[in-house]
């Protein structure tokens, strides 16, 4: 009985594991591959909250960068309907959240995806669910797929353009 459940933990992939379908992260059904993170898909679960994710990952929000059209430094910046994320006033309905890989530095990361930390969060989007107890900022990095490229002057935040990556983004420089 105990070499069953040990066999079919092993089954399913780790938060921010590659993936081509759902069923390669989780037998049981309980993790998505979102295929549209591209290299590789990325093994996660949709529609998570503040500390219900697994240990290696972290709750993490995104919005439409459509959205973000109006600047922000507190809340009272927003509208009601709004929710002010990375100095950006988004639209509370348009947010998706998805438990993303925790990291502390972009070695942590598998290749075509970068460790954001608060900076990246600005840059390239995403923000970690704060705590709605307290309103207490989440500022833990995680990883997230890297800017698509064709050349460096594509890429920010000192980053250069990795052509030879399938597809082409941004290699992340220090941190």
């Amino acid at each position: 009985m105990i070499f069953a459940a040990a066999a079919s933990a092993a089954c399913g992939h780790k938060i921010g594991d590659s993936c081509s379908i759902s069923s390669d992260c989780s037998p049981t059904g309980d993790r998505i591959c979102d295929t549209s993170s591209k290299p590789g898909g990325y093994c996660t679960i949709q529609g998570c909250d503040f500390d219900t994710c697994p240990g290696e990952a972290t709750c993490v929000r995104f919005f439409p960068a459509s959205d973000l059209t109006k600047s922000c430094t507190m809340p009272t910046d927003c509208s009601l309907d709004e929710v002010c994320t990375n100095g950006r006033c988004a639209l509370r309905s348009t947010e998706v959240r998805y438990c993303m890989l925790k990291c502390g530095g972009h070695g942590d990361c598998r290749g075509g995806y970068e460790c954001r930390n608060e900076e990246r969060q600005i840059a390239h989007g995403g923000e970690p669910v704060p705590d709605p107890a307290t309103g207490t900022p989440n500022t833990q990095p995680f990883c997230a797929q890297a800017k698509g490229c064709a050349l460096d002057s594509d890429c920010d935040l000192g980053d250069t353009c990795d052509v030879t990556r399938k597809p082409p983004s941004c290699t992340p420089g220090s941190f």
